[in-house]
């Protein structure tokens, strides 16, 4: 046996392996405070975050898989010390980055979207009335709305999108990378335009 080979239990391998066990248990707790946050996020923003993917115009499966991204990523932004401000605008940033890159690729390999029209978001937006004729002028108004909706520039579209998840205009121009003053002026035109197609 060599003279410095440590021996189980004795001498410095025995005070060093109380230490390394101390650091061992301090890291696994911080990595569950960290599972424990991020869940706690998921819980509250999963559901806004994939409905704005999917009104970017991912199909859920796609809009689904980036949700899982953004909150792996969100995890090792936490766990890496990195900047705890306005983790909400940074996550939607980190969804529409990913959503972007999503639909080049789908573009390019002409698969994987679905038209904003066609399935659960068509369904999540129609609020059915009682009678067939509430019904019907609820679903021609839906119908104008959709259309002047999908006419917008898609840089108005995504603003609209994100005020209806709450974001702020700040947080808006942060995810979009633009400047401040554009959010408001964005938002004005496209809620004027939906306003004159409700009046029909």
């Amino acid at each position: 046996m060599f003279e410095d080979e440590a021996i189980p239990g004795s001498g410095v391998a025995a005070r060093a392996a109380p230490d390394s066990r101390a650091r061992s248990s301090q890291e696994n707790s911080a990595a569950s405070q960290f599972e424990i946050e991020v869940i706690a996020i998921f819980d509250q923003f999963r559901d806004r975050l994939l409905r704005y993917l999917v009104g970017f115009g991912l199909n859920v499966p796609d809009g689904e898989e980036i949700v899982q991204e953004v909150f792996l990523a969100l995890f090792r932004h936490l766990k890496s010390g990195k900047p705890r401000d306005n983790l909400r605008a940074w996550m939607f940033q980190v969804a529409h980055n990913l959503a972007l890159r999503q639909r080049g690729t789908a573009r390019r390999s002409q698969q994987n979207l679905v038209p904003f029209a066609d399935g659960i978001a068509e369904d999540l937006l129609i609020d059915p009335a009682p009678n067939p004729e509430d019904r019907l002028a609820g679903k021609q108004r839906y119908a104008r709305l959709r259309a002047v909706l999908q006419a917008l520039p898609e840089q108005d579209r995504r603003c609209l999108f994100l005020r209806a998840e709450g974001l702020t205009y700040r947080e808006i121009a942060h995810v979009l990378g633009v400047s401040l003053g554009a959010v408001p002026l964005s938002l004005a035109r496209s809620l004027a335009r939906l306003n004159r197609a409700d009046e029909r």
